[in-house]
């Protein structure tokens, strides 16, 4: 009986399935009715039993003495161990008895003695009391099937330890049922009396008692070994930390040990780790100790220092996995004995997850992040970084913050698509591949003990570009749920476009792990976003992914998941907590015999899951009555209010406890149930569901409601919304704008997003938006909401931000004059004044604030008046703009007012910088306030890089400039500078300005310059525009940094970003720089500059534009057109609509008629002017005029003398031809062509040809014939000369004619004409030569080469070594037919060398070249050789020239006498035979050989035993031949016979 497939490997001894073997043991097994004494060899058991000794226990058959049992013979202990310590007395005996061999040895085991014993099996002997003997049970039996052990199958990699696997457990179970090596009893103890009554044995038993304890040492350590190898197989598992290590804090100085203890199979290697950086202890010599005994693991630290305050790992690693321990170790110190020099660079980098600092708990650590990211946009597929550099104060050597990455509040965990990286200042997040997943809202959180920063900013991810144009994105966020053995649900979110057109579904794929071949799992695509994939291979891992379809083609595929075993999710658990631990041999026994096989009782809790219009998903637990066997699934459907129930699984059952079911019509109800089966047979159906409807369950959301847009910042819109009602299982919602007018919508988010709240970027400042909101589930997307109201992109308003570094600009002795720096915010709005305060200040105790103006001032600069003389005071400075008065500033600097009688003059102020470029910016500044005893005559700048000493300013100009600008050249991009600027006067140079900067080098992008323009109307303009505005940016223009707004000269026009300044009149004036600055922005400008040339150059362009002309193509020319007409035509590069054309001939204009045909044609531009034929009237000038709007052109073209009467007679020569291309023509007249084959091919084209024309080929007027027709379908005639020589010189004609007409064609082949073709025939010859060959003959070498053809004209010369060959008797050439030779007789050493053939065609001379030297030569001499003493053999060799018949007939008695000419030098020897045996002369056969040249054969009376055949064998040196002839005798009588017989049958015939 074949076992079922899951009883192959692992097999259940139930009754039906055991074998022969295991029958007979256990029957043999229980014949043995009474226990015998325990014989174990664990020491667990021997433990247990020695204290039975003690204590007198009764316990040995209870359920805890079969477990300790049983834990004897776990196989991951120690049992079967020979050298195993015990207590007990009965033991040691066994030891001692075992070991030594002594005779008299009482507690050998009987069940071994009676089986090796020869004689007649004796009493047994019982180490139990009589008491416990009354105690122990009779007739105990141990059932084979008492245990089993969990196997977990389909895990294993291949089918190879699957199969090791199941034969260890076979093995296993043999071991236990036979009771090999194992007996079940109980031990107690003997008494000393009892021992003293054995009896001495005799020699004979010590000797037979001997050999059966060799006899069991032999089985024991065959058992052992068997069990060793079965832990190979059987017991490998992963390791497990029995003991972990522990955390410690100590005190500096200590030293510190971690210890722990690990197990597994095989024996895990443990390595240790500080902050995941393995400890090297050579690298610190006496620093670290790691030791490893009796199991245990130990790291020691001695001498503890502060930086030793790390994690600390325990890694154990064997082949079935890895596992790690964590400990901490912190080392505190005392205050006030911290060492500095003890700490250094790139020591540890633990992160400080505590608030302890090398000086104890820290105070606050302050956390600034600079060079942040901001709002960042991406494609799929591209990479991006994230990076912010981050400042913690106070700073703590060796000690870094802890960084994360966080994204939409979920940590970011490093992978294959994203990775971290913190460099001790900067933590930067890196996307290798971004994917719509990766879009959301990221978060750097940095963390020093208790105290952290966090800084936000977006990531958008657009779309890849899809394969075909209008196939939708691709979907996001596969994830595998509910995976179990053969099953997974593959969920997915829909994406944001749809490409233009509804998708119509998903298609799933799945790749095995390991493998690159994806299957399609879906036939028709799916809407629902979550779809059952059943059919997986149990014990291996899947990858899907997911791809949107609509009517136009497929999308992308989405990111793969990641991946999932086909597993039982209890198993799966299992191998994710760790391995279990390995079988320890543990046997429940029982008095039972093991149980037939029982079929599995009806699964429960049943239910629908899931249910779509596509597919239902059914699930339940499997049954408490199962046997010990693995069961499996039918599942059964039945339309609802029928018992028509019909299984739907027919030939696969279901192995997980979940099913899918497909091909449901849409609308019907059905009812399901499920059934188990094993292999004992199918079991009742469960509880059937309640009736399901086919169709989708989850609806699609309606959509949100009450759209509501506000302004965010300038490039970004915040977007509220009513979330859906009622909604279910919401995914989230997708966002989308549209610039208004635009009708094109665009996505704001590629991943749903959740809530009612979202941050639109990415919008264009100044441009009006409205936005609509969809919410998704896995059902689908819901409609669009209605669209908001329409918002124009605009930062907030808030209150402008304080102004900074004020300073006194001039000091009075009641008043002082203040200046301050524009805030660094606007709050979004423009600035429209300052409000001063200020309060006295007496022994540094400041007084109240008190307000300086009650109207706001415009400048950055105001008086304050009513000041008291030598008082010091403190000032602060707030802005307002419309949105209210910001924050003061911070008090200033104490200023003592005072009059000022200084000589120089006093710093400027109000620096500003624009125009900033990678290596340039403008620097601008007013002048002094107080300008010192002289007025101010220049100014200096000075420069130093930001990060400089203020002992490194330098200064830009040498000599003082009169300005109040300077552009700074020569910068270094990317670096950072500062300037400030110092007055000079007569008295000397002032003290310098505040410092203006920092600013780095670098060209922002969208960057925009200055564009000159100058229109149609030749008026100049200088063109600004800015897409970097604020809401309330303006752009002023300046004429070398003036502001220019009323100028006379300029005229100046604004609108939005754009802004223009127009020359009234460009003139000498109006040089200069001019610039465009864009106000509340951070120094956006632009400058142009206008000298002297560049106003020459826009002038003269200015005039070209005032008074335009037509540009044109090409001029007037004049072409033959195929009748016979004259065309002419000229072609302008672009004409409107309103331009016309105007033709004059010799000064006087003509119009269309029948003479000219005029025609325009806009749209190309081409003028043309047709007539039908020229007159000699007709000669002169043309021209064509043309207008268009203002612009004007024209073109002349002379016709005059020679060049009217070429053209006219070109004219009526294309007329001709025109009318004769009427009939049959030919197209290509006839010419001659050479062919590879070099034969002279004679061929013309015709053109307008028909059935019935004829061609006709002439020779020297007389017709050729030809051999075919031509039928003229590829147009192409010709005429084959094969082997052209002289004889074919002369005069070739081909006429076509038929009822339209006829043409002729001549071709003239004579004199030159024929030279020239013989030319070129004898080149195609000599190009067709092959190489030079080399062949040894019997009279010498000869060299040739091969030629399609010869010809006599192909002139051929010999060289050799580079000197013509003269032709002798030895040296020959010659042709042979197609071959052209050099023969070389009788070859000497001489004639080695190069030989080079050539080839005269009558123009070029072509070669062929070989060399005869060296190896060629010497094989062609040898091969020479041979050949001639071949010839030599060959000629005079014995042979029989002639003479001797085939068939001689003679009349018996008749005489014979042939006679054969013999030829041989040396002259021959001959031989003859008869029938192939020797012939001697006799009397009657008389054989003769005369002169050695004639042989003669005679026999004198022919008789009749003469017939036969004879051999004449001629022989000399050389060779050997054989002639041979037949003689038949006949009688007389017998041919009359014949004759008559010959004459009956030949008048038959004639009848």
């Amino acid at each position: 009986m074949s076992l079922p497939f899951y009883q192959k490997y692992h097999e259940h001894y139930d009754r039906g399935y055991r074998s022969k073997d295991l029958q007979s043991t256990m029957s043999q097994y229980q014949q043995e009715k009474k226990s015998s004494a325990i014989y174990t060899h664990g020491s667990t058991a021997y433990s247990h039993m020695s204290s039975a000794h003690q204590q007198q226990a009764s316990e040995a058959y209870g359920s805890s003495a079969y477990r300790q049992s049983s834990q004897a013979y776990s196989l991951g202990s120690s049992a079967y161990s020979l050298g195993s310590e015990v207590s007990s007395k009965a033991s040691s005996a066994y030891d001692y008895g075992y070991n030594l061999g002594l005779a008299d040895s009482s507690l050998m085991i009987e069940d071994y003695t009676s089986k090796l014993s020869p004689q007649t099996k004796r009493a047994k002997r019982s180490l139990v009391s009589g008491e416990e003997k009354e105690n122990q049970p009779k007739d105990y039996v141990v059932p084979i099937f008492s245990g089993r052990q969990v196997n977990v199958n389909g895990i294993t990699d291949t089918e190879e330890e699957r199969i090791k696997e199941s034969a260890a457990y076979v093995a296993r179970r043999n071991l236990l049922a036979t009771g090999e090596g194992i007996t079940t009893t109980k031990q107690s103890m003997v008494s000393s009396q009892q021992e003293e009554l054995f009896e001495k044995k005799s020699r004979k038993v010590a000797i037979r008692e001997k050999a059966e304890r060799l006899a069991l040492r032999k089985t024991l350590e065959e058992t052992e070994e068997f069990h060793r190898k079965l832990n190979e197989d059987s017991l490998l598992h992963a390791p497990e930390f029995v003991i972990k290590p522990r955390s410690h804090t100590v005190w500096e100085k200590q030293n510190v040990r971690l210890h722990c203890s690990v197990s597994g199979w095989p024996e895990p290697r443990l390595t240790w780790y500080k902050n995941h950086v393995p400890i090297n202890v050579h690298t610190n010599p006496g620093k670290y100790i790691i030791e490893s005994r009796y199991g245990m693991h130990y790291l020691e630290i001695n001498a503890c220092d502060f930086e030793d305050t790390a994690q600390y790992r325990a890694s154990a690693m064997n082949v079935k996995g890895e596992l790690s321990a964590y400990a901490s170790i912190v080392v505190k110190r005392y205050k006030g004995e911290y060492d500095e020099t003890r700490f250094h660079a790139g020591a540890s980098t633990m992160p400080l997850s505590f608030g302890v600092t090398p000086y104890g708990f820290a105070s606050k650590f302050e956390i600034h992040f600079d060079d942040k990211f901001d709002v960042s946009f991406g494609r799929e597929g591209e990479t991006m970084s994230l990076g912010c550099r981050v400042v913690i104060s106070p700073e703590i050597k060796h000690f870094q913050p802890e960084v994360q990455w966080l994204r939409n509040g979920t940590l970011v965990s490093p992978s294959k698509w994203v990775q971290t990286q913190w460099s001790g200042d900067r933590a930067t997040l890196t996307f290798s591949h971004l994917n719509k997943e990766d879009e959301g809202l990221y978060t750097l959180r940095v963390r020093m003990g208790e105290y952290y920063e966090q800084y936000s900013a977006y990531v958008f991810v657009r779309d890849a570009d899809a394969e075909i144009a209008g196939a939708p994105a691709s979907p996001l966020d596969v994830v595998c749920l509910d995976a179990n053995k053969d099953y997974v649900i593959i969920s997915w979110k829909q994406p944001a476009v749809d490409g233009g057109s509804p998708i119509l579904g998903y298609f799933i794929d799945k790749c095995e792990v390991g493998t690159d071949i994806w299957s399609q799992c879906n036939d028709t695509p799916v809407k629902f976003a979550r779809f059952p994939v059943t059919g997986l291979i149990e014990g291996r891992s899947y990858i899907f992914r997911v791809r949107a379809v609509n009517k136009t083609g497929i999308s992308n595929p989405s990111r793969v998941s990641e991946p999932v075993a086909a597993l039982d999710p209890v198993d799966r658990a299992r191998l994710k907590s760790q391995p279990s631990a390995p079988w320890t041999g543990q046997i429940i026994v029982t008095e039972e015999e093991p149980a037939e096989g029982v079929v599995p009782g009806p699964p429960t809790d049943l239910s629908v899951t899931e249910a779509t219009r596509s597919y239902v998903v059914l699930s339940w637990k499997p049954p408490g009555q199962r046997g010990h066997e693995g069961i499996m699934y039918f599942v059964e459907k039945c339309v609802a209010d029928t018992e028509n129930w019909q299984r739907v699984n027919t030939e696969i059952p279901v192995k997980s406890p979940r099913f899918a079911l497909f091909d449901l019509a849409e609308g019907k109800s059905y009812r399901f149930r499920v059934r188990c089966s094993n292999s004992a047979g199918v079991g009742e159906p469960s509880e059937a569901t309640d009736v399901t409807v086919v169709g989708d369950k989850l609806d699609i959301p309606k959509a949100p409601g009450q759209i509501i847009p506000s302004r965010n910042t300038d490039t970004s819109v915040v977007v509220t919304w009513e979330e859906s009602k009622d909604a279910k299982e919401l995914v989230g919602y997708y966002i989308e704008s549209s610039v208004v007018g635009s009708n094109q919508w665009e996505p704001c988010n590629n991943n749903p997003v959740k809530g009612s709240r979202f941050i639109c970027h990415g919008l264009v400042n100044g441009q009006s938006y409205i936005f609509r909101v969809r919410a998704v589930n896995a059902a689908g997307l819901s409609e669009y909401s209605q669209d908001s109201e329409a918002i124009e992109v605009k930062a907030a308003i808030a209150t402008p931000s304080p102004p900074y570094d004020i300073t006194c600009l001039e000091s009075f002795r009641d008043s002082m004059v203040l200046g301050w720096k524009q805030p660094d915010k606007t709050g979004g709005a423009e600035i429209t004044g300052y409000y001063v305060n200020y309060r006295e200040v007496i022994g540094g105790v400041p007084g109240k604030w008190k307000e300086a103006n009650i109207k706001a001032v415009s400048d950055q600069a105001y008086k304050i008046s009513n000041l008291k003389e030598n008082m010091v005071y403190q000032f602060q400075v707030a802005a307002v703009n419309i949105a209210g008065v910001g924050t003061p500033s911070e008090a200033s600097a104490s200023f003592k007012c005072e009059e000022w009688t200084i000589a120089v003059p006093g710093p400027p102020h109000g620096l500003k910088y624009s125009e900033v470029r990678k290596t340039s910016l403008v620097l601008q500044w007013k002048h002094p306030v107080y300008s010192g005893r002289t007025p101010v005559i220049g100014f200096f700048v000075d420069i130093k890089e930001t990060k400089a000493k203020d002992d490194q300013w330098r200064g830009i100009n040498e000599k003082a400039i009169a300005n109040t600008y300077l552009k700074v050249q020569n910068l270094k991009e990317g670096v950072s500078y500062v300037f400030r600027v110092r007055a000079l006067n007569q008295a000397g140079v002032g003290k310098p300005s505040d410092v203006a900067g920092p600013v780095v080098a670098e060209t922002r992008p969208g960057t925009k310059e200055i564009v000159i323009n100058v229109d149609d109307d030749g008026v100049i303009s200088l063109n600004f525009e800015c897409d970097q505005m604020s809401p309330d940016s303006k752009l002023i223009w300046s004429k070398d940094y003036v502001p220019v707004e009323d100028s006379p000269r300029l005229e100046i026009d604004s609108k939005g970003n754009k802004s223009k300044a127009t020359f009234k009149d460009l003139g000498i004036d109006d040089l200069g720089i001019y610039s465009c600055d864009v106000t509340d922005t951070d120094g956006i400008a632009a400058s142009y500059l206008v000298d002297e040339e560049e106003m020459k150059r826009l002038l003269a362009l200015s005039q070209e534009h005032k008074f335009p002309t037509v540009p044109l193509k090409s001029e007037l020319a004049v072409e033959i057109m195929e009748k016979g007409e004259v065309r002419f035509w000229m072609q302008a590069e672009k004409l409107s609509g309103n331009s016309k054309a105007n033709y004059i001939f010799n000064d006087k204009e003509i119009f269309d008629g029948p003479k000219y045909k005029m025609r325009m044609d806009r749209n190309t531009g081409i003028i043309e002017m047709i007539m039908e034929k020229l007159e000699d009237k007709d000669e002169g000038t043309y021209t064509f005029q043309i207008q268009d709007g203002k612009a004007t052109n024209q073109s002349t073209l002379v016709l005059i003398g020679d060049v009217y009467k070429n053209l006219q007679k070109e004219a009526e020569f294309q007329k001709k031809e025109w009318i004769r291309k009427q009939g049959p023509h030919f197209a290509e007249y006839l010419s001659w062509e050479v062919t590879g084959e070099c034969n002279v091919l004679l061929k013309c084209k015709v053109a307008n040809i028909k059935k019935e024309t004829h061609i006709v080929w002439y020779k020297d007027e007389r017709e050729i014939t030809v051999d075919e027709k031509h039928d003229f379908k590829d147009g192409i005639c010709t005429l084959l000369i094969t082997e052209f020589s002289k004889k074919d010189a002369g005069f070739y004609e081909v006429i076509l004619k038929d009822d339209r007409g006829k043409d002729k064609s001549v071709l003239k082949l004579v004199d030159e004409a024929f030279k020239d073709l013989m030319t070129e025939v004898c080149k195609t010859i000599a190009l067709s030569a092959t190489e030079l060959k080399i062949q040894s003959t019997a009279e010498g070498i000869r060299l040739y080469s091969f030629v399609n053809y010869y010809l006599d004209d192909l002139k051929v010369s010999w060289s050799h070594n580079g000197a013509a060959i003269k032709y002798t008797d030895r040296v020959k050439s010659g042709v042979t037919g197609e071959q052209i030779w050099l023969q070389i007789n009788e070859p000497t050493p001489n004639d080695k060398g190069k030989y080079v053939m050539e080839l005269f065609d009558g123009k070029t001379t072509h070669e062929r070249k070989v060399d005869l030297s060296g190896q060629a030569y010497d094989e062609a001499f040898a091969e020479f050789q041979r050949l001639k003493q071949a010839a030599i053999a060959e000629k005079n060799r014995a042979r029989v020239l002639g003479g001797l018949p085939d068939v001689v007939t003679i009349q018996e008695g008749k005489a014979l006498n042939l006679t054969c000419n013999l030829w041989g030098d040396p002259s021959p020897e001959i031989s003859w035979l008869k029938n192939e045996k020797s012939l001697d002369s006799d009397e009657h056969c008389i054989l003769k050989l005369e002169a050695g040249k004639t042989a003669l054969f005679t026999i004198t009376a022919v008789q009749t035993n003469d017939s036969g055949k004879y051999s004449l064998v001629v022989k000399n040196k050389y060779g050997t031949e054989t002639s041979d002839f037949t003689v038949s005798v006949f009688l007389p009588e017998e041919e009359a016979a014949k004759a008559a017989s010959e004459t009956q049958k030949q008048n038959k015939k004639a009848k």
